[in-house]
């Protein structure tokens, strides 16, 4: 492997000790699987308001696949006006109660997989990062009228022992979300993620309620103090839109609440199982698998019609 060091570079504007002391590491890396835009989305808030400033660069030419993911260029009447160059970058951050960590943003490396991940390790021990989390968003046959659902995952089982599974062993195209988490682990780091559950008739749009669960979900087991109140504002207007919509469009109403009987019916018969102590708002294990599996399956066809 060369050396993963050589895949980024620090800049002159180093946290000093007082500012930066076993922080946490969140990663937001789009690229594979984000329903409803929500890793996006929740990236993009946190840049808007939260205070930040670089300190590390990634070679994204060393990783990128420019053809897979051609970068949007502007063409003005007789010149090209401008190019929005991808980047891929680590930001020192501060949260609403002062806080600081660390969040790496941008597009997943479509090459050097296992180099990349042992840069973003090679981060974690020189910043002494105490907990690493990664987020995403997968779509489900869940109904946009209730309780966003989330997935937690980690290393050592105890840090995300609060969450209920979902869904238990399947199979899915890797990506360095995933990886990532896999890699720090075997490293002896601690890592963790989670994955919100968007509805798969919104899986294309923008779901501000999903990014809103994303930073709920970090900032509970981080222990950080993240905004989120423009997110929910912005989640209860997309909320209004969906309402006028199906009011056009009976028959799309109509399988939105066959979701909310199945949903409703299963959270009954789980509560009833567990005497009502666990709040249950999702299909079971399997169906949650299978939905995913054939979300993936659509996926990778689309892509290989050069869709995306």
């Amino acid at each position: 492997m060369l050396d993963p060091r050589a895949l980024y570079e620090f800049t002159a504007d180093q946290p000093g000790p007082d500012e930066l002391s076993s922080p946490v590491l969140l990663f937001c890396l789009n690229g594979f699987i984000d329903a409803g835009q929500a890793g996006r989305l929740a990236a993009d808030h946190l840049l808007a308001t939260l205070e930040h400033r670089l300190v590390a660069v990634f070679d994204l030419d060393q990783v990128f696949d420019y053809r897979a993911r051609r970068p949007i260029m502007t063409f003005d009447g007789d010149h090209w006006e401008s190019y929005q160059t991808p980047s891929l970058n680590l930001y020192l951050t501060t949260d609403l109660a002062g806080t600081s960590f660390l969040l790496l943003v941008g597009p997943e490396p479509d090459l050097q997989w296992e180099r990349f991940a042992a840069a973003v390790i090679g981060l974690v021990e020189h910043y002494d990062v105490r907990l690493a989390l990664g987020v995403h968003a997968i779509p489900m046959g869940v109904p946009h009228t209730r309780p966003v659902g989330v997935t937690a995952h980690a290393t050592r089982p105890e840090t995300v022992s609060d969450y209920r599974q979902w869904v238990g062993r399947v199979q899915v195209p890797g990506h360095m979300t995933g990886l990532l988490e896999l890699r720090l682990g075997e490293a002896g780091r601690d890592a963790a993620g989670f994955a919100v559950h968007v509805p798969h008739y919104l899986a294309q749009n923008e779901y501000p309620a999903a990014a809103q669960v994303l930073l709920e979900s970090v900032g509970r087991l981080a222990g950080l103090r993240l905004p989120t109140q423009a997110l929910a504002t912005a989640g209860e207007k997309i909320q209004s839109m969906i309402a006028e919509q199906l009011a056009e469009q009976p028959d799309v109403a109509a399988v939105v609440r066959a979701l909310e009987e199945q949903y409703d019916a299963l959270a009954a018969e789980q509560a009833d199982s567990v005497g009502g102590g666990v709040p249950a708002d999702l299909p079971t294990a399997d169906e949650l698998g299978a939905e995913l599996e054939r979300f993936l399956a659509a996926e990778n066809e689309r892509r290989g019609r050069g869709e995306g």
